[in-house]
């Protein structure tokens, strides 16, 4: 076994001030949803990602990695959104292996209601406590710890 390379007092401070500060963020996100929209964010999540996406479709498995989600959990949520008539799903026509996921026409409008609120939360809760520099560091603090470049979700439908 190795030698554990425990935090020092200046890493054990950043480490719980940004547990706390992403654990706020998604709270407020989650609860701003949860009033204006009747949806948690990971809904909102699935939704965006979709109207982003060519004809608002992706494969599920691709979903599942755009959203880190797990493959059952994504299920599960996109069963919910399809009752409510926002998403539907069917089977790839060249490869009936392969589900798809797409935005309805339903779900973009309940997105494109939502945003604009979800926006405004976002900015309150995150952005209107940062500089301009700030912003700009944290974009690359997360690019890093993310490794893959997709910088995160969006905020908003494409329009």
């Amino acid at each position: 076994m190795g030698t554990t390379r425990w935090l020092d007092d200046e890493e054990q401070q950043t480490w719980r001030a940004f547990l706390g500060a992403t654990q706020r963020v998604r709270e407020e996100l989650d609860r701003q949803l949860q009033r204006d929209a009747g949806m948690p964010l990971a809904y909102y999540q699935i939704l965006a990602m979709l109207s982003e996406a060519p004809d608002r479709t992706l494969t599920m498995s691709r979903l599942a990695r755009i959203t880190r989600s797990s493959a059952s959990r994504l299920s599960h949520a996109v069963s919910k959104l399809e009752a409510k008539g926002w998403v539907s799903r069917c089977q790839r026509p060249a490869d009936h292996r392969t589900t798809l996921a797409t935005l309805t026409d339903e779900g973009f409008e309940e997105l494109a209601s939502v945003a604009p609120g979800h926006v405004e939360q976002v900015r309150r809760t995150l952005f209107d406590h940062l500089s301009p520099e700030q912003t700009r560091q944290l974009h690359a603090i997360c690019r890093a710890v993310l490794g893959d470049g997709t910088g995160g979700v969006p905020a908003a439908p494409a329009r």
